[in-house]
């Protein structure tokens, strides 16, 4: 016997991402169709600790810890609210893709979201420091997203599935527009 007869032929095993019930993502669009000016609301209850670490409740979940850095006088416990913030954004991308795919018929192995964001705080917070600030001038001044996804279809076919996906982001959206927000006292 030669070499060649006793092995066995090499097989590549493809592990897909868990998929989401097409079925029910059909049937969510076909809602969306009938009715475009639906609209949902996410709640959220905050309440602060002590320091800057809070803990904000979502339904039955576990609460999201937000805290500061050392340097902004935080414990460090948790992240920051900007980078909550980031976080939002690339779990919105990640599940707008995912949702994408679906629709496209296109199994994903990988996806992962990487994000930067630049901010500053010059006006401490409101807290006395740099004065004369716009609104427009704090915050959020850059953000990059860099998506790696890999399934079964082409670089050119993923690269639009991830453009389609952040065009209808509700939180990529919700960063690039402004929008009504209010805040005041509560009752």
């Amino acid at each position: 016997m030669t070499t060649a007869e006793t092995t066995a032929p090499v097989q590549t095993v493809k592990a897909y991402l868990r998929p989401i019930d097409a079925q029910g993502l059909a049937t969510f669009a076909e809602k969306g169709r009938n009715n475009p000016a639906s609209r949902g609301t996410n709640k959220v209850h905050t309440v602060m600790e002590g320091q800057y670490r809070s803990l904000s409740y979502v339904g039955n979940h576990a609460p999201v810890v937000v805290d500061e850095p050392l340097h902004l006088f935080g414990q460090d416990t948790a992240p920051a609210p900007g980078e909550i913030v980031l976080s939002g954004l690339g779990g919105c991308i990640a599940v707008g893709i995912t949702a994408v795919a679906t629709w496209k018929q296109v199994k994903l192995t990988k996806l992962e979201v990487f994000l930067e964001g630049d901010i500053g705080n010059p006006a401490a917070w409101g807290a006395g420091g740099a004065l004369q600030k716009l609104p427009s001038e704090m915050g959020f001044q850059a953000i990059r997203v860099k998506v790696l996804v890999e399934g079964d279809a082409t670089r050119e076919e993923l690269d639009e599935i991830v453009k389609h996906a952040n065009f209808y982001s509700p939180v990529a959206n919700t960063m690039r527009n402004p929008i009504p927000f209010e805040i005041s006292l509560a009752d």
